[in-house]
Protein backbone atom coordinates (compact mmCIF):
# COMPACT_ATOMS: atom_id res chain seq x y z
CA UNK A 1 0.00 0.00 0.00
CA UNK A 2 1.48 3.41 -0.94
CA UNK A 3 2.37 5.86 1.82
CA UNK A 4 -0.39 8.47 2.22
CA UNK A 5 0.55 12.02 1.25
CA UNK A 6 1.45 14.54 3.89
CA UNK A 7 -1.77 16.48 3.28
CA UNK A 8 -3.86 13.32 3.60
CA UNK A 9 -2.09 12.37 6.81
CA UNK A 10 -2.74 15.78 8.33
CA UNK A 11 -6.23 16.18 6.86
CA UNK A 12 -5.33 19.34 4.93
CA UNK A 13 -7.58 20.53 2.13
CA UNK A 14 -4.84 22.78 0.73
CA UNK A 15 -1.09 21.99 0.43
CA UNK A 16 -0.20 25.19 2.26
CA UNK A 17 1.73 25.58 5.51
CA UNK A 18 1.92 29.01 7.12
CA UNK A 19 5.52 29.85 7.98
CA UNK A 20 6.06 29.92 11.77
CA UNK A 21 7.72 33.41 11.77
CA UNK A 22 8.65 33.58 15.46
CA UNK A 23 7.89 37.05 16.77
CA UNK A 24 5.49 37.85 13.93
CA UNK A 25 3.01 34.97 14.27
CA UNK A 26 -0.14 34.97 16.40
CA UNK A 27 -2.64 32.33 17.51
CA UNK A 28 -5.25 34.17 15.44
CA UNK A 29 -3.15 33.84 12.29
CA UNK A 30 -2.46 30.14 12.80
CA UNK A 31 -6.11 29.45 13.63
CA UNK A 32 -7.34 31.31 10.54
CA UNK A 33 -5.00 29.37 8.24
CA UNK A 34 -5.94 26.02 9.75
CA UNK A 35 -9.65 26.79 9.66
CA UNK A 36 -9.37 27.73 5.98
CA UNK A 37 -7.85 24.38 5.02
CA UNK A 38 -4.11 24.96 5.37
CA UNK A 39 -1.78 24.26 8.29
CA UNK A 40 -1.38 27.12 10.74
CA UNK A 41 1.89 27.27 12.65
CA UNK A 42 2.95 28.82 15.95
CA UNK A 43 6.56 30.01 15.93
CA UNK A 44 7.50 29.20 19.51
CA UNK A 45 11.28 29.48 19.32
CA UNK A 46 11.18 32.58 21.53
CA UNK A 47 8.19 31.59 23.69
CA UNK A 48 8.55 30.21 27.20
CA UNK A 49 6.75 26.93 27.99
CA UNK A 50 4.02 28.93 29.73
CA UNK A 51 3.66 31.24 26.73
CA UNK A 52 3.53 28.22 24.43
CA UNK A 53 0.65 26.76 26.44
CA UNK A 54 -1.17 30.10 26.42
CA UNK A 55 -0.80 30.49 22.64
CA UNK A 56 -2.03 26.94 22.02
CA UNK A 57 -5.03 27.48 24.30
CA UNK A 58 -5.96 30.63 22.36
CA UNK A 59 -5.58 28.83 19.04
CA UNK A 60 -7.70 25.87 20.14
CA UNK A 61 -10.44 28.24 21.25
CA UNK A 62 -10.67 29.43 17.64
CA UNK A 63 -10.41 26.16 15.70
CA UNK A 64 -10.30 22.41 16.21
CA UNK A 65 -8.32 21.92 13.00
CA UNK A 66 -4.73 20.58 13.02
CA UNK A 67 -1.89 23.04 13.61
CA UNK A 68 1.84 22.94 14.18
CA UNK A 69 4.48 24.28 16.56
CA UNK A 70 7.99 25.26 15.52
CA UNK A 71 11.00 25.38 17.85
CA UNK A 72 14.64 26.42 17.48
CA UNK A 73 17.03 23.55 18.22
CA UNK A 74 19.66 25.34 20.29
CA UNK A 75 21.70 25.26 23.47
CA UNK A 76 22.02 28.19 25.85
CA UNK A 77 25.28 29.97 25.01
CA UNK A 78 27.97 31.02 27.45
CA UNK A 79 29.65 34.01 25.78
CA UNK A 80 32.79 35.54 27.25
CA UNK A 81 32.28 38.86 29.02
CA UNK A 82 34.73 40.62 26.70
CA UNK A 83 32.81 39.33 23.66
CA UNK A 84 29.57 40.76 25.07
CA UNK A 85 31.26 44.05 25.96
CA UNK A 86 32.57 44.48 22.39
CA UNK A 87 29.12 43.78 20.96
CA UNK A 88 27.51 46.24 23.34
CA UNK A 89 30.06 48.90 22.40
CA UNK A 90 29.14 48.51 18.71
CA UNK A 91 25.47 48.96 19.59
CA UNK A 92 25.94 51.81 22.06
CA UNK A 93 25.48 54.65 19.50
CA UNK A 94 22.18 53.15 18.34
CA UNK A 95 20.89 52.80 21.90
CA UNK A 96 21.98 56.36 22.66
CA UNK A 97 20.17 57.65 19.57
CA UNK A 98 16.90 56.19 20.89
CA UNK A 99 17.66 57.30 24.46
CA UNK A 100 17.74 53.74 25.76
CA UNK A 101 19.87 52.28 28.54
CA UNK A 102 21.98 49.23 27.66
CA UNK A 103 21.20 46.51 30.17
CA UNK A 104 22.30 42.90 29.76
CA UNK A 105 19.36 40.60 28.97
CA UNK A 106 18.04 38.31 31.69
CA UNK A 107 18.70 35.31 29.45
CA UNK A 108 20.11 34.71 26.01
CA UNK A 109 17.35 32.37 24.88
CA UNK A 110 14.65 30.02 26.12
CA UNK A 111 15.58 26.59 27.49
CA UNK A 112 15.10 24.18 24.59
CA UNK A 113 14.70 21.08 26.77
CA UNK A 114 11.84 22.75 28.68
CA UNK A 115 10.25 23.93 25.42
CA UNK A 116 10.53 20.42 23.98
CA UNK A 117 8.79 18.90 26.99
CA UNK A 118 6.06 21.55 26.72
CA UNK A 119 5.58 20.78 23.04
CA UNK A 120 5.10 17.09 23.74
CA UNK A 121 2.57 17.90 26.44
CA UNK A 122 0.65 20.14 24.02
CA UNK A 123 0.56 17.44 21.30
CA UNK A 124 0.22 19.51 18.13
CA UNK A 125 -0.41 17.67 14.88
CA UNK A 126 2.97 18.88 13.57
CA UNK A 127 6.22 19.55 15.40
CA UNK A 128 8.74 21.37 13.24
CA UNK A 129 12.30 22.41 13.99
CA UNK A 130 14.98 24.71 12.65
CA UNK A 131 18.57 25.81 13.49
CA UNK A 132 19.61 22.25 14.37
CA UNK A 133 18.91 18.52 14.34
CA UNK A 134 17.01 16.35 16.81
CA UNK A 135 18.21 12.95 17.94
CA UNK A 136 16.39 9.81 16.84
CA UNK A 137 15.24 9.37 20.45
CA UNK A 138 13.66 12.83 20.46
CA UNK A 139 11.87 12.07 17.19
CA UNK A 140 10.55 8.86 18.69
CA UNK A 141 9.18 10.79 21.68
CA UNK A 142 7.33 13.10 19.29
CA UNK A 143 5.92 10.18 17.33
CA UNK A 144 4.72 8.63 20.57
CA UNK A 145 2.88 11.90 21.28
CA UNK A 146 1.17 11.68 17.88
CA UNK A 147 3.18 14.44 16.20
CA UNK A 148 4.27 14.51 12.58
CA UNK A 149 7.91 15.64 12.67
CA UNK A 150 9.23 18.19 10.17
CA UNK A 151 12.86 19.30 9.99
CA UNK A 152 14.27 22.32 8.17
CA UNK A 153 17.06 21.91 5.61
CA UNK A 154 19.02 24.25 3.37
CA UNK A 155 21.04 21.51 1.64
CA UNK A 156 20.54 17.91 0.56
CA UNK A 157 22.94 16.78 3.29
CA UNK A 158 20.75 18.42 5.94
CA UNK A 159 17.62 16.87 4.41
CA UNK A 160 19.21 13.42 4.62
CA UNK A 161 20.31 14.07 8.19
CA UNK A 162 16.66 14.64 9.10
CA UNK A 163 15.65 11.48 7.25
CA UNK A 164 18.29 9.54 9.19
CA UNK A 165 16.75 10.49 12.56
CA UNK A 166 13.23 9.54 11.42
CA UNK A 167 11.60 12.82 10.40
CA UNK A 168 8.34 12.47 8.47
CA UNK A 169 8.95 15.50 6.28
CA UNK A 170 11.64 18.04 5.46
CA UNK A 171 11.03 21.71 4.72
CA UNK A 172 13.65 22.66 2.13
CA UNK A 173 14.35 26.37 2.44
CA UNK A 174 15.76 28.09 -0.65
CA UNK A 175 17.96 31.15 -0.40
CA UNK A 176 14.95 33.28 -1.47
CA UNK A 177 13.23 32.68 1.87
CA UNK A 178 12.77 35.48 4.36
CA UNK A 179 13.89 35.38 7.97
CA UNK A 180 16.61 33.24 9.46
CA UNK A 181 18.47 30.58 7.53
CA UNK A 182 18.15 27.14 9.11
CA UNK A 183 21.62 25.91 8.13
CA UNK A 184 23.14 23.54 10.68
CA UNK A 185 25.77 21.61 8.70
CA UNK A 186 28.83 23.47 7.44
CA UNK A 187 29.25 27.14 6.61
CA UNK A 188 26.01 28.99 5.87
CA UNK A 189 27.67 30.66 2.87
CA UNK A 190 27.99 27.23 1.26
CA UNK A 191 24.27 26.56 1.76
CA UNK A 192 22.84 29.40 -0.34
CA UNK A 193 21.00 27.16 -2.80
CA UNK A 194 18.02 28.52 -4.73
CA UNK A 195 14.72 26.67 -4.63
CA UNK A 196 14.88 25.63 -8.30
CA UNK A 197 18.05 23.64 -7.59
CA UNK A 198 17.34 22.62 -3.98
CA UNK A 199 13.84 21.18 -4.36
CA UNK A 200 14.39 18.54 -7.04
CA UNK A 201 17.66 17.44 -5.43
CA UNK A 202 15.95 17.02 -2.05
CA UNK A 203 12.97 15.28 -3.65
CA UNK A 204 15.24 12.75 -5.33
CA UNK A 205 17.09 12.11 -2.08
CA UNK A 206 14.03 11.88 0.18
CA UNK A 207 11.51 9.99 -1.99
CA UNK A 208 13.26 6.61 -1.63
CA UNK A 209 13.20 7.11 2.15
CA UNK A 210 9.45 7.81 2.21
CA UNK A 211 10.05 11.32 3.58
CA UNK A 212 7.76 14.10 2.31
CA UNK A 213 9.14 17.37 0.97
CA UNK A 214 7.79 20.83 1.83
CA UNK A 215 9.06 23.76 -0.25
CA UNK A 216 9.89 27.19 1.14
CA UNK A 217 11.37 30.31 -0.41
CA UNK A 218 9.83 32.88 -2.72
CA UNK A 219 6.41 31.21 -3.00
CA UNK A 220 3.67 33.84 -3.05
CA UNK A 221 0.82 32.58 -5.27
CA UNK A 222 -0.74 29.59 -6.99
CA UNK A 223 1.92 29.59 -9.70
CA UNK A 224 4.64 29.20 -7.08
CA UNK A 225 2.76 26.38 -5.40
CA UNK A 226 2.32 24.49 -8.68
CA UNK A 227 6.00 25.04 -9.54
CA UNK A 228 7.07 23.61 -6.18
CA UNK A 229 4.82 20.61 -6.68
CA UNK A 230 6.29 20.05 -10.14
CA UNK A 231 9.74 19.96 -8.52
CA UNK A 232 8.69 17.25 -6.07
CA UNK A 233 7.14 19.04 -3.09
CA UNK A 234 3.94 17.74 -1.51
CA UNK A 235 3.23 21.08 0.14
CA UNK A 236 4.65 24.59 0.44
CA UNK A 237 5.51 26.72 3.44
CA UNK A 238 4.74 30.40 2.91
CA UNK A 239 6.02 33.00 5.34
CA UNK A 240 6.29 36.40 3.68
CA UNK A 241 2.92 35.90 1.99
CA UNK A 242 1.26 35.72 5.42
CA UNK A 243 3.23 38.60 6.99
CA UNK A 244 0.89 41.13 5.40
CA UNK A 245 -2.26 39.39 6.65
CA UNK A 246 -4.42 41.26 9.13
CA UNK A 247 -3.76 38.68 11.85
CA UNK A 248 0.05 38.85 11.67
CA UNK A 249 1.66 40.33 14.77
CA UNK A 250 3.90 42.94 13.18
CA UNK A 251 4.07 46.71 13.84
CA UNK A 252 2.75 49.29 11.40
CA UNK A 253 6.26 50.31 10.32
CA UNK A 254 7.02 46.75 9.21
CA UNK A 255 3.72 46.61 7.27
CA UNK A 256 4.59 49.87 5.55
CA UNK A 257 8.01 48.51 4.57
CA UNK A 258 6.41 45.37 3.11
CA UNK A 259 4.03 47.48 1.02
CA UNK A 260 6.80 49.41 -0.74
CA UNK A 261 9.54 46.76 -0.99
CA UNK A 262 10.77 44.92 -4.07
CA UNK A 263 12.82 41.73 -4.34
CA UNK A 264 16.04 43.70 -4.69
CA UNK A 265 15.38 45.49 -1.39
CA UNK A 266 16.09 42.35 0.64
CA UNK A 267 19.49 41.13 1.79
CA UNK A 268 20.99 38.37 3.87
CA UNK A 269 22.68 39.68 7.01
CA UNK A 270 23.86 38.24 10.31
CA UNK A 271 24.54 41.67 11.80
CA UNK A 272 21.18 42.01 13.56
CA UNK A 273 20.82 38.61 15.21
CA UNK A 274 24.12 36.79 14.76
CA UNK A 275 22.55 34.27 12.37
CA UNK A 276 22.11 34.96 8.65
CA UNK A 277 18.60 36.17 7.89
CA UNK A 278 16.94 37.81 4.90
CA UNK A 279 15.15 41.08 5.42
CA UNK A 280 14.43 44.48 3.91
CA UNK A 281 17.49 46.71 4.03
CA UNK A 282 17.13 49.65 6.40
CA UNK A 283 19.33 51.88 8.56
CA UNK A 284 19.86 49.13 11.14
CA UNK A 285 21.24 46.77 8.50
CA UNK A 286 23.41 49.46 6.94
CA UNK A 287 24.80 50.69 10.27
CA UNK A 288 25.69 47.19 11.50
CA UNK A 289 26.78 45.63 8.20
CA UNK A 290 30.43 46.82 8.43
CA UNK A 291 30.70 44.91 11.71
CA UNK A 292 28.92 41.75 10.54
CA UNK A 293 31.98 39.55 11.02
CA UNK A 294 32.51 40.85 14.56
CA UNK A 295 29.07 40.33 16.11
CA UNK A 296 28.54 37.32 18.39
CA UNK A 297 26.60 34.34 17.12
CA UNK A 298 22.86 33.87 17.60
CA UNK A 299 21.21 34.09 20.10
CA UNK A 300 23.63 36.48 21.85
CA UNK A 301 23.50 39.28 19.24
CA UNK A 302 19.75 38.77 18.88
CA UNK A 303 19.29 39.30 22.61
CA UNK A 304 21.58 42.34 22.62
CA UNK A 305 19.57 44.09 19.87
CA UNK A 306 16.14 43.05 21.20
CA UNK A 307 15.44 46.10 23.38
CA UNK A 308 16.51 48.40 20.55
CA UNK A 309 14.14 46.75 18.12
CA UNK A 310 11.26 46.73 20.61
CA UNK A 311 11.69 50.46 21.21
CA UNK A 312 11.80 51.11 17.48
CA UNK A 313 8.55 49.18 17.01
CA UNK A 314 6.86 51.09 19.83
CA UNK A 315 7.87 54.45 18.36
CA UNK A 316 7.03 53.54 14.77
CA UNK A 317 10.62 53.63 13.57
CA UNK A 318 11.05 51.12 10.78
CA UNK A 319 14.68 52.16 10.35
CA UNK A 320 15.72 50.19 13.46
CA UNK A 321 13.46 47.17 13.11
CA UNK A 322 14.43 43.74 11.81
CA UNK A 323 12.23 43.76 8.70
CA UNK A 324 12.43 40.07 7.83
CA UNK A 325 11.00 39.28 4.40
CA UNK A 326 11.78 37.04 1.43
CA UNK A 327 12.50 37.87 -2.19
CA UNK A 328 8.82 37.51 -3.06
CA UNK A 329 7.96 40.54 -0.91
CA UNK A 330 6.75 42.66 -3.84
CA UNK A 331 3.84 40.21 -4.28
CA UNK A 332 2.41 40.50 -0.74
CA UNK A 333 -1.36 40.91 -0.61
CA UNK A 334 -2.67 42.64 2.53
CA UNK A 335 -5.89 40.91 3.53
CA UNK A 336 -7.25 38.52 6.17
CA UNK A 337 -5.60 35.10 6.16
CA UNK A 338 -8.81 33.32 5.17
CA UNK A 339 -9.15 35.60 2.13
CA UNK A 340 -5.56 34.86 1.11
CA UNK A 341 -6.23 31.12 1.32
CA UNK A 342 -9.30 31.60 -0.90
CA UNK A 343 -7.18 33.48 -3.45
CA UNK A 344 -4.53 30.76 -3.43
CA UNK A 345 -7.16 28.06 -3.80
CA UNK A 346 -8.74 29.88 -6.75
CA UNK A 347 -5.36 30.30 -8.39
CA UNK A 348 -4.59 26.61 -7.95
CA UNK A 349 -7.97 25.71 -9.42
CA UNK A 350 -7.49 28.03 -12.36
CA UNK A 351 -4.10 26.55 -13.14
CA UNK A 352 -5.49 23.01 -12.94
CA UNK A 353 -8.24 23.92 -15.42
CA UNK A 354 -5.71 25.57 -17.73
CA UNK A 355 -3.58 22.43 -17.75
CA UNK A 356 -6.62 20.32 -18.71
Amino acid sequence: MPTPSLCATLGLRLPIVQGPMAGADTPALAAAVSAAGGLGMLGCGMRSPAAMAEAVAQLRQQTARPFGINLFVQEAPAPRSDEVARAQALLAPLYAELGLPQAPPARWCEDFAAQFDALIALRPAVASFTFGLLSAAQVQRLHAAGCTVVGTATTVAEALAWADVGADAVCASGLEAGGHRGTFLGDWRDALVGSMALLPACADALAPRGVALIAAGGIMDGRGIRAAQALGAQAVQMGTAFLACDEAGIPAAWRAALARASATDTRLTRAISGRPARGIVNALVERLQPHEAEVPAYPVQNALTAALRRAAAASGRGDYLSLWAGQGVAAVRPMPAAALLRCLEAELGGLANAIK
